[in-house]
């Protein structure tokens, strides 16, 4: 509860309510109410004046308590007297990873000699989506993420982002990248070269991720100083990373065993996202998923959080949603 503005909450009816006078409520919303339809056009809320008081309703406990978030801000700015600009409405509404060109100079850390991304690189990563911002809200707010979406709904991209972006912050002094290496009907053991070589189609989404991000000698740099490590999930066992932003990509061809094993390597001052597409398991048939099973299992435990992205938020071609709706419609009536 903030300083100014006082919230009650009914969770009975997923509504909540700031008091605050009514001339205040008019700075909040905006010239116009032009705040106000900013944030209703980004969380599927309602939100409504009565007499001295905002309340929030909505279908989803997690848009009510952003927009309550947000209209807090807002609130406590006017009370401050700061000015509301549209740019600091957007900037509460749409978390963003603001990524800019390095500086050569900038890449040294004089205490651990190793390269950090003190300032920011190339482009700018933001949600597109309702369901991609509570994604990132939710690594922002928790040490453990757990996010099933189909292809293209941004769930390895946008943790790549943020794991970028919490290293420049020097949040984190490491990142490291993980991927099962389950064959989808392919034979792993006819791939040429050594076990690195057989293992590295695998981890290529990983790397193509970065490098979206990234230019080619930055990306370069970090994994020869192993600030950036792209690793199979076999290699984690036994270790323990602290100060690590980890990220499971296809998690749902995890095991039980295998999702607890990765789980556990979480050190002091680490942050996990795990993410994968429950439609696309390439497991054995009686084989459970682990990450249908954390999510289950561990989803209630404070500072865990579960996203569940679904077509609306895809965002490659536009024939790739079409692709994932025409199979989801086919498997639904089966």
């Amino acid at each position: 509860m903030r300083k100014v503005c006082v919230a009650i909450t009914d969770t009975s009816e997923n509504l909540m309510t700031i008091d605050a006078p009514i001339e205040r409520i008019r700075l909040v919303f905006g010239p116009q109410d032009a705040h106000l339809r900013a944030l209703l056009k980004s969380i599927p809320v309602n939100v409504v004046s009565v007499d001295d008081q905002i309340r929030i309703t909505g279908e989803n406990t997690a848009d009510v308590n952003k927009a309550l978030e947000v209209l807090q801000t807002l609130c406590d700015k006017v009370k401050d007297r700061q000015e509301i600009t549209s740019k600091e409405v957007n900037r509460l509404l749409e978390p963003t990873v603001i990524l800019d060109d390095p500086v050569e100079d900038d890449l040294q850390n004089p205490k651990s000699e190793r390269p950090v991304p003190r300032k920011q690189v190339a482009g700018k990563v933001t949600a597109k989506t309702s369901g991609q911002a509570r994604y990132m809200h939710a690594i922002a707010e928790n040490d453990l993420v757990f996010c099933s979406g189909p292809a293209g709904s941004g769930k390895t991209y946008l943790a790549v982002a943020m794991a970028l972006e919490a290293l420049r912050l020097e949040r984190v002094r490491k990142i490291v990248l993980v991927r099962p290496a389950v064959e989808a009907g392919e034979r792993l053991g006819f791939l040429p070269g050594d076990m690195l070589a057989k293992v590295n189609p695998f981890l290529r989404p990983l790397l193509d991720a970065l490098r979206d991000m990234l230019d080619f000698d930055t990306v370069q740099k970090y994994i020869e100083h192993d600030v950036i490590e792209i690793v199979p999930l076999a290699f984690m066992r036994g270790r323990t990373l602290n100060d690590t932003f980890m990220i499971l990509d296809e998690a749902q061809n995890t095991t039980i065993t295998q999702m607890k094993m990765f789980l556990t390597r979480m050190g002091t001052e680490s942050k996990i996202v795990v993410t994968g597409d429950e439609t696309q398991n390439d497991l054995p048939a009686n084989v459970q998923s682990g990450l249908s099973d954390a999510m289950r299992r561990l989803g209630k435990i404070s500072g865990i959080a579960n996203v569940k992205l679904d077509g609306r938020d895809i965002v490659r071609h536009r024939l790739v949603r079409e692709i994932v709706n025409a199979y989801d419609n086919l498997t639904n009536k089966k």
